[in-house]
């Protein structure tokens, strides 16, 4: 198998792979006011259900990062498909707000594995002239199945009922998994061996593990990413009720201008692949596409703007978060040692 084919083979399926995390993301987000009135719920406990989704996935990024240096990213990827599965038909067959709080938590700790796992594959198995290229599509395929989520959830329910939305999930849940245990050759990973705690304490240095908490690019972009994910998750869970309160919009209409938000991001982060493989210095791409996409979205806030300008400069601010998404990986990449992806 040539170079090139062997790399679009490998980013195809993680970009298949973290496709469906970010789509499982929003599972429940698109049908929150469905479930207000099915349950009789606050807004205070659609709140908690975001807190418990994002406050698990991100205790279980940092273990399964550890795990994924362990055991290989591949078998990881795998039990996170089966933790989708089952998270989907509990919802399906949930009869009070406690069944979504259980979803909630498998989604939690079935997406807190893709970026450790995605990461290990790509940068230890995609050529080094194509790395920047393999996190852009990496990128564009997460706001895909952003994108996505709402038009599957809302759509089968529409026709159906939500119930029957959620099996349908599971199935092609299933059936993605089928295709990457088919190609799982493309997954495997090399597990790097850690030095032993006895050869670190007669070289008088500090176990491996642990070695990256002392460098300060690792504590900036811990920050960047916990402030960035506080936003992300306010437009992802509550920009359609927040656009229905502010202007009046209705339901449709403000779940399609979160589904633009999402595709203006992935074009962002096709555009920004270009941008991370030209530009070397990757964290003045990240600070100006926040800044760009910061500003857009206090705009938004303000209320200044009617309804149709809104939803035009708030889709648009994905565009500019977007692009910033493969350099933001690529200064990852060079802050993270060896063994410790």
């Amino acid at each position: 198998m040539t170079t090139l084919k062997k790399d679009a083979s490998i980013i195809g399926l993680i970009s298949l792979a973290h496709a469906t995390s970010h789509f499982t993301q929003m599972m429940l987000a698109p049908l929150f006011p469905l479930f207000m009135k099915e349950f009789d719920l606050s807004f205070s406990q659609i709140g908690l259900l975001v807190s418990i989704l994002y406050v698990v996935s991100s205790f279980g990024q940092a273990s399964s990062g550890f795990l994924v240096d362990r055991v290989g990213a591949r078998p990881v990827l795998f039990g996170s498909f089966a933790l989708f599965i089952a998270a989907a038909l509990v919802v399906s067959i949930s009869t009070s707000y406690y069944g979504l709080m259980v979803a909630m938590v498998l989604i939690g700790v079935g997406n807190a594995p893709f970026h450790p796992a995605d990461f290990t594959v790509m940068n230890q198995r995609v050529s080094a002239p194509r790395l920047g290229y393999a996190y852009s599509l990496h990128g564009v395929t997460g706001y895909l199945g952003w994108s996505l989520a709402p038009l599957f959830f809302v759509g089968i329910t529409s026709l159906y009922d939500w119930r029957t939305a959620y099996v349908c999930a599971a199935l092609l849940y299933a059936l993605i998994l089928l295709v990457l245990v088919i190609n799982r050759s493309h997954l495997k990973t090399e597990v790097v061996r850690s030095t032993s705690k006895a050869e670190h304490a007669a070289a008088g240095t500090v176990s491996q593990d642990f070695a990256f908490l002392k460098l300060p690019v690792v504590w900036l972009c811990f920050g960047f990413f916990m402030l960035a994910t506080m936003t992300l998750a306010v437009v992802q869970s509550f920009s359609v009720s927040i656009l229905k309160a502010m202007h009046g919009i209705s339901f449709e209409a403000a779940t399609l201008t979160l589904t633009a938000y999402m595709l203006c991001g992935a074009f962002g982060m096709f555009v920004g692949g270009f941008v991370a493989a030209k530009v070397v210095n990757s964290d003045r791409v990240v600070a100006i596409a926040m800044a760009a996409g910061a500003a857009l979205l206090a705009l938004c806030g303000t209320g200044v703007l009617g309804a149709t300008a809104t939803m035009v400069v708030l889709a648009s601010t994905g565009f500019a978060v977007g692009i910033g998404g493969p350099s933001r990986d690529m200064m990852i990449k060079k802050a993270t040692p060896k063994g410790a992806t």
